[in-house]
């Protein structure tokens, strides 16, 4: 071994020796496409970069300075930029880089030759190489001042005559505003004179573009508004790089013009807002012209559409532009009617599915759709109105298809607008269906599948029975097979939003025309027939029990025949629509079934399937579901099921990484499943396929957990160590929300294994060491979440975590958790005062007001879960966790603002209720400072509040003893107003009067000696009993029936005046089965009935029963003659 290495070394000696012949060979074989000889020379290379860093960095810039082979050139710049300024290799590789080790001699001789080549090379791309080069390592070096002569040289070829060391030096001055912009800001006026010089006309055309990059770069990196307006005098110029590109002919400069803008549009919208009804008139010039290229027009498209999406940095700014709004809609309007009728699309072959869509079409869609959702309904609807008629009115078949294709388009974006005109657009739709042309009532049928999802169920409950009807009639279109497959598919859209009652009476016409469309030799109708199935099984639930003996053997039929490649589909299809129908008739129904779809399913698993083959992804969902069938019978299957999910939950994302500028685009041509982000200067290419496989996998695996309880034990070894660090899998969010949900349901089972004794040996140490590694890691996930939804998710994982082991968490846990909770706090009141400022921005109108109220409630929801995470720490650890409670008051106390929602007003009450229900004596302390809020809200005009607020009134009556004697004439008064509403026991309000009930007991129960009982004591059991808050129903029952047994005087009144009262309420409790009274409860109000029917006079008894209605008397009867 050693002395093959001292061969190497020797080869090194020779290869950075004088010679240069030896070196450039070196660096050919590094680009070889041969394997062997690539891999032979990167060790080589490797070994120059290990012990003779100086020698090869000099041996490169000399390459690149003077070899007379282009291709050698290249690479030397390339490879200096990544050994100069990217690391060895390890992943935090940024911060590692060659040239802090490099000699002066090196550093300067280094520094002055990448100068002197930036003056001599003549290949532009080259020089474009060069320049990254550059750019990297004064990225690195300028900010400690280490290249004085990097400044004055730019600017000296800036204002050179020579056009490529102009370019070259906008090229730098570019990638400089990016990387150390602040550095240039000193320069400020010396570039905004060379910006302007270099934009001017008569200028080289790739100078005008370097410009346009540079003065966008760097206005990009100003912070100050003030700064930016410096600029302002240079948009005119930018605009016109473009116009005279486009006057000339030069369509690709005009494209690279044109992505820049994009680019500033997107990032600083606001820069654009002095002329913005010039440059969004030029783009829509540009699009609406018949003479330039699609990409062209596509591009001064996407500058509107992105303009429009830049909301949080300038919200509402083109909707200020109504002239525009309309004119750009006819322009998508018209790319809508670019669809030819080719044959393909009558044959309804599967692998047909676009035919004739063009790129244009598939344009004009996607903006529409973004249009309408940076837009909003109120904006865009109005141009719709006016638009569509005259499409409806044409006589071409394209106008009726582009109409309908429109309204499906816009539906998502305008859904609140939309639903407040149902009738009118459902009419316009449904019209459509007997177009003469099938492939407008195609496009009709679409639109009523997209309606359903955008503007469900108020469509179903609507209009169900008008939409059901005509889907079912377009799945005769026995001469359009692809007619009738979308009519099935819109049958799935529709269904998914709608109850079992409301398909109930639609379910016989539907499931038989399904069962025929199965039948039909097209593949394309048969899987449409299959997944409408599905997903009417999946709603109609038990009512679908009636068409399982119909349906079950033509879906076996093509589980089990389906074999062929081009089926594959099909059969996965079956297996999906196999398992939605046996969840939704139940274990009874299916379980003789199931046995042999899962050995079907079995020896599918143990085949090779080919690796695009959809089976493997509609299995791991088909298993999951047969198991929530068939809960605890599933385990024998389970060996077979976990090895492929386990491998699918562990798929490591497929992602290639290339520079955002380089030529080399990621290849999307031959799989359309790439999704693209930029970061910085990487392009990362992701094959989103994987991604989809993976979050289904560990969908699956949580789905396992929660059905199976502890019968999923002998997994959670291997299953945690693959989902915990999925915690932070950035790529996707299906798959973090998914690891989320697991956290808990890994622990549940782990204890209850324990608890019943199947856990294989293991006791609680083991369910501690889980805890110990699930929770910190949640705690840690949530600091670094970026998404607002899943810190909720994961704050409520949190929770139920505590609830499961609250006990096994030791002081530091619960520490983290709460200073997780204060960030959680701060970030938000941060977004807060961020969507504060945009409500000040001069642009915010009405429809910006909408969205930001969307983004509030996700914020709500997050201080709920806050609350939840808080209340379950508290009820685990009672007073001792008051210290670290004490701390997070500070983030708590602005939720009582007057200036705060109902929810959070909510959330901070409950917070409260939580300390004086679960601290006793301890929360005594916060009463002087709480109470008062609390008894206030006692009478808020929300009925959410005013129940958080009873209840906390009950609390500090039930725990707070003398504490708690000052507030009780004002709790009965705010008690009484409660109780007292005219409207007290609608719906809505009925939570809150029951709550107020039970507080009035506990005043009545707690704090006797100081109220006049005579006169309360009978009010409280004349509210009995409550029926709407099932939990407090029970509290309030029990206690009525203790006051009973003990003979509460003021209870029984003079005389036993109320007894009849009394008996009427036990008989309404006992008559509602196991609703209103627990168990035990129920049983001593039979027996102290039974006493009194013993004890009292016959006369007597009898006079209290004639006081019932008839149907609490019959309860009565019942109860006492079992």
């Amino acid at each position: 071994m050693a002395s093959s290495d001292n061969l190497l070394l020797a080869q090194i000696v020779t290869i950075l020796g004088p010679d240069n012949t030896q070196f450039e060979t070196l660096i050919s074989h590094l680009m070889s496409a041969a394997n062997e000889q690539r891999s032979q020379a990167e060790t080589l290379f490797n070994l120059c970069k290990q012990h003779h860093p100086d020698t090869l960095v000099l041996k490169l810039s000399q390459l690149l300075h003077s070899s007379l082979h282009a291709e050698a050139r290249a690479m030397s710049a390339v490879l200096l930029r990544r050994i100069l300024t990217a690391g060895s290799g390890n992943d935090d590789s940024q911060s590692v880089t060659l040239y802090p080790s490099l000699s002066l001699q090196t550093k300067l001789t280094l520094k002055s030759s990448l100068l002197e080549s930036v003056s001599r090379e003549s290949v532009k791309s080259i020089a474009k190489k060069l320049c990254d080069t550059v750019s990297e390592l004064a990225a690195v070096v300028l900010p400690d001042n280490e290249w004085p002569e990097l400044l004055p040289f730019m600017f000296s070829c800036v204002t050179s005559g020579n056009p490529r060391l102009r370019e070259s030096a906008l090229l730098i001055f570019a990638q400089l505003a990016q990387y150390i912009g602040e550095m240039l800001v000193p320069h400020l006026d010396t570039l905004h004179s060379v910006f302007l010089g270099c934009l001017g006309t008569g200028m080289d055309a790739d100078v005008r573009i370097a410009a346009l990059n540079a003065s966008i770069n760097f206005i990009q990196c100003l912070e100050k508004a003030s700064d930016r307006d410096k600029f302002h005098d240079l948009l005119p110029l930018m605009m016109q790089t473009l116009t005279e590109a486009l006057n000339s002919g030069e369509e690709s400069t005009a494209q690279d013009a044109l992505e820049l803008l994009i680019e500033l549009a997107g990032t600083e919208p606001r820069f654009l807002r002095k002329q913005i009804t010039e440059v969004v008139g030029a783009m829509l010039q540009i699009a609406e012209a018949e003479t330039l290229e699609e990409g062209t027009k596509h591009l001064a498209l996407e500058f509107v559409v992105t303009l429009a999406e830049a909301r949080e940095r300038a919200p509402g700014m083109i909707r200020k532009l109504p002239q525009f709004i309309k004119r750009l809609f006819e322009i998508l309007m018209k790319m809508l009617l670019d669809v030819e009728d080719d044959p393909a699309w009558h044959s309804a072959e599967v692998e047909h599915e676009d035919a004739g869509e063009t790129s244009n079409y598939s344009a004009g869609q996607e903006y529409l759709d973004r249009l309408s959702i940076s837009l909003g309904g109120n904006t865009i609807v109005p141009v719709v109105s006016e638009v569509l008629p005259a499409y409806f009115a044409a006589p071409e078949w394209q106008k009726h298809h582009a109409a309908l294709i429109a309204l499906a388009q816009i539906a998502e974006g305008c859904s609140k607008v939309m639903t407040k005109n149902l009738e009118q657009v459902v009419t316009m739709v449904l019209n459509s269906f007997h177009d003469p042309h099938p492939r407008a009532r195609w496009a009709a049928i679409n639109a009523i599948g997209q309606l359903s999802t955008d503007l469900g169920p108020d469509l179903q409950n609507k209009y169900h029975h008008l939409v059901l009807p005509a889907l079912a009639s377009a799945m005769d279109d026995f001469n359009n097979p692809r007619v009738q497959a979308h009519a099935a598919s819109a049958v799935l859209n529709f269904s998914e939003n709608c109850t079992p009652e409301l398909l109930k009476p639609y379910l016989d016409g539907i499931v038989g025309k399904l069962l025929v469309l199965l039948q039909n030799p097209k593949q394309m109708v048969q899987e449409g027939a299959l997944t409408a199935l599905a997903s009417v099984a999946d709603s109609s639930q038990e009512h679908f029990q009636k068409y399982y003996d119909a349906v079950m053997p033509y879906l076996k039929t093509i589980l089990v025949n389906a074999t062929d490649k081009t089926n594959r589909m099909l059969r996965a299809k079956s297996m999906e629509c196999i398992s939605l129908v046996g969840m939704a008739v139940g274990k009874d129904k299916f379980k003789d079934d199931a046995k042999q779809v899962m050995d079907v399913l079995m020896s599918l698993q143990g085949s090779q399937l080919e690796t695009d083959d959809p089976t493997s992804s509609y299995m791991l969902q088909a298993w999951a579901r047969l198991c929530k069938c068939l809960g605890q019978d599933f385990l024998p299957y389970m060996n077979v099921v976990m090895p492929p999910l386990l491998h699918s939950a562990q798929l490591k994302p497929d992602v290639t990484i290339t520079s955002a500028d380089s030529d080399a685009d990621i290849d999307e041509s031959d799989d359309e499943s790439i999704e693209t982000i930029t970061l910085g200067d990487k392009r990362i290419g992701i094959k989103t396929s994987v991604l989809e496989e993976k979050a289904t996998a560990c969908n699956m695996l949580c789905c396992y957990a929660d059905e199976l309880k502890e019968g999923f034990f002998p997994w959670i070894d291997q299953v945690a160590p693959t989902l915990v660090p999925l915690l932070k899998f950035y790529f996707h969010e299906e798959v973090r929300k998914a690891a989320v949900s697991a956290m808990p349901e890994l622990l549940r089972s782990a204890k209850l294994a324990v608890e019943k004794g199947q856990s294989q040996g293991r006791n609680e140490s083991y369910v501690k060491q889980l805890s110990d590694y699930i929770i910190p890691a949640l705690v840690d996930a949530l600091h670094k979440e970026p998404e607002t939804e899943i810190c909720s998710n994961m704050l409520e994982a949190i929770k139920e975590c505590v609830q499961i082991c609250g006990s096994l968490l030791d002081e530091s846990q619960v520490r983290s958790i709460v200073e997780e909770l204060k960030q959680a706090m701060t970030a938000s009141a941060a977004r807060r005062n961020e969507r504060a400022e945009r409500v000040k921005a001069e642009d915010f109108d009405a429809e910006e007001g909408e969205m930001l109220k969307e983004e509030n409630e996700q914020e709500e929801e997050l201080f709920d879960q806050v609350g939840d995470c808080l209340g379950t720490l508290l009820k685990t650890f009672k007073a001792p966790f008051l210290p670290l409670f004490d701390e997070l008051l500070p983030y708590l106390m602005p939720m009582w603002g007057k200036d705060r929602t109902d929810e959070e007003k909510r959330i901070a009450i409950c917070i409260f209720d939580d300390v004086a229900e679960h601290c006793g004596d301890a929360a005594v302390k916060y009463y002087a400072t709480f109470l008062p809020f609390v008894l206030e809200a006692c009478n808020d005009t929300s009925t959410d509040v005013r129940q958080a607020a009873v209840y906390g009134v009950g609390m500090c009556a039930e725990y707070g003893g003398v504490a708690f004697r000052p507030y009780v004439g004002e709790a009965l008064s705010r008690l009484d107003a409660v109780i007292r509403r005219p409207d007290a026991l609608h719906p809505d309000n009925v939570m809150a009067y029951d709550n107020a009930v039970s507080a009035l007991g506990k005043i009545c129960q707690f704090h006797r000696d100081s109220i006049n009982a005579a006169q309360i004591v009978p009010a409280w059991l004349n509210c009995l009993p409550i029926k709407g808050d099932l939990i407090e129903a029970k509290v309030v029952h029990d206690q009525l029936c203790s006051m009973v047994e003990r003979s509460d005087g003021e209870l029984l009144g003079l005389n036993h005046q109320y007894l009849p009262k009394i008996v009427g309420v036990f008989a309404d409790v006992l008559s509602a089965g196991k609703d209103l009274a627990s168990e035990e409860t129920a049983t001593r109000m039979i027996n102290l009935l039974r006493q009194l029917q013993q004890t009292l006079p016959p006369s007597a008894m009898a006079s209290t029963l004639s006081s019932l209605q008839p149907q609490q008397q019959l309860a009565l009867q019942s109860v006492l003659s079992s």
